[in-house]
């Protein structure tokens, strides 16, 4: 499925997930629900935070990440990733933290193979900043 397309579906479907962007491992951004400026310093900062996680995460000689929460009392960020894609998602306060992980990994399966440009991302297209 079309990134842009399947981040449209997901922000339809979900009364939670405020937005969400989709990047590359090299923290491109793939699509996203919101304007590209904006999608670029989230992409910036999810690849950083997947780093960091990524270096603790082995240094307590764990199995590969899968999946970060960062809550606050206003809302959370999600991070799932998988070989190739980092899904980053935000939502208020007191999500459903299984369903908005749940959520963000069917989309990472629902774009496998799906390529974007950053100007095609679906925030841009609907003209958001």
């Amino acid at each position: 499925m079309n990134p842009a397309e399947a981040i449209a579906e997901l922000k339809e479907l979900s009364t939670q997930i405020e937005s969400v962007t989709l990047v590359d491992r090299n923290g491109g951004v793939v699509a996203s629900s919101i304007g590209a400026a904006q999608a670029e310093r989230v992409a910036a900062a999810a690849t950083e935070l997947v780093a960091g996680a990524d270096e603790l995460r082995a240094d307590l000689g764990r199995d590969a990440l899968a999946q970060v929460q960062a809550a606050m009392a206003d809302g959370s960020v999600f991070v799932v990733v998988d070989d190739r894609r980092i899904a980053v998602a935000t939502t208020g306060a007191d999500p459903t933290v299984g369903l908005v992980f749940y959520d963000l990994k069917a989309l990472l399966r629902q774009t496998e193979g799906g390529h974007e440009h950053p100007s095609a991302a679906a925030g841009e297209e609907a003209g958001e900043e």
